[in-house]
């Protein structure tokens, strides 16, 4: 896939995912970067896939556009953003001067891959973590894959509203309210024992506040104001997120079973960001480590990725002892609706 086509088809998805105006913006810029100028000639000759399923060049130049307006450093493109009847050659100058005016800025910061933490797919978490605690009645141990600044690490402090029901604390620091269809969660309240995470660039939720935040499409409002509840929550609570490769670190995690606890391995749109050898070397662990699990220190791993079957992300479980997987729905990339319609079987009974 060529830049142009990464940035029009990423344009595609952000109108999908309910933000016109990045539409708008990835959109213009689709054949109008040509080679010449340093960022030009470094997005134009990134190697390999450039596109939402790899690089995400898209995402990291429309997120470091977003840093520039809220750094407060780039007046006219603040202008741009602020104008919600911009149209697209307007936004795209824009955005081309802009990118002129601020090469270095832009040059470092694509050279991180986007982390956005979306924590509305926290509404799966929840789910699954009710289902688990219904099956198992054991407290859990997390440990989340590419966790970025940990923000999904925090779910049992958000509360999931469906209809007119509610899991989760009683005090939440933020509500989740997903368009929902299927069954309702287990009513089984989970416990976390203990919780900790991994990233290649593990982001701190004060100091790499601005980080986060930007990565989010400016003309959503809601979820910004969502983020940064999560963010203060994470900033108090300080969940552990190592820097480390996850799979070295997956197995230290997972070399000791835990008696008396469900260890809960999950990532949500991160495993397609790790190398090919990265994720075998992750299955053959998990799959050690599930030879090892009893039915008193059972493993579970989650998986909210995307895999080309349908809208949005698959989700699946795979339960140990047994290895069995299964499918428990689909969910939107963003969580914005969850279509829960899981297939594990029915909860046992352990003393």
């Amino acid at each position: 896939m060529t830049l142009d086509e990464a940035f029009r088809d990423q344009a595609k998805s952000c109108a999908a995912l309910g933000s016109p105006f990045t539409a708008r913006l990835l959109d213009g810029l689709a054949g109008a970067i040509r080679p010449g100028a340093a960022l030009a000639d470094r997005l134009l000759g990134w190697p390999g896939d450039v596109s939402s399923a790899g690089a995400s060049l898209a995402l990291r130049l429309a997120g470091g556009l977003h840093a520039l307006v809220r750094l407060g450093r780039d007046t006219e493109l603040a202008a741009a953003y602020a104008d919600p009847a911009i149209d697209g050659p307007s936004l795209t100058a824009a955005a081309l001067a802009a990118m002129a005016r601020h090469e270095a800025f832009l040059l470092d910061w694509i050279e991180s891959p986007p982390q956005t933490n979306e924590v509305r797919r926290s509404a799966v978490l929840i789910a699954a973590a009710h289902l688990l605690t219904a099956r198992y009645a054991r407290p859990l141990i997390l440990s989340e894959l590419g966790a970025s600044a940990g923000l999904n690490l925090l779910w049992d402090r958000y509360a999931l509203e469906i209809g007119g029901h509610r899991f989760g604390p009683p005090d939440p620091v933020l509500t989740l309210r997903p368009d929902w269809t299927g069954p309702l969660p287990d009513p089984s309240p989970p416990r976390v024992a203990e919780r900790a995470g991994v990233d290649l660039n593990p982001l701190d939720p004060l100091a790499d506040r601005l980080r986060l935040l930007s990565y989010i499409w400016a003309d959503q409002a809601d979820r910004i104001a969502r983020t940064e509840a999560a963010l203060a929550e994470a900033g108090r609570q300080r969940p552990q997120v190592v820097r480390a490769d996850a799979i070295d670190w997956l197995a230290v995690r997972l070399a000791s079973p835990r008696p008396g606890h469900l260890h809960l391995v999950y990532h949500t749109i991160a495993w397609q960001y790790f190398p090919a050898e990265t994720q075998a070397r992750g299955r053959a662990l998990l799959a050690e480590a599930g030879a090892r699990a009893t039915p008193d220190a059972p493993l579970a791993h989650l998986e909210m990725e995307a895999d080309g079957n349908g809208p949005g992300a698959g989700l699946s479980l795979t339960l140990w002892p047994g290895g069995t997987r299964h499918q428990l729905g689909r969910a939107d990339f963003h969580g914005r609706w969850v279509d829960w319609q899981p297939t594990p079987p029915r909860p046992l009974a352990f003393p």
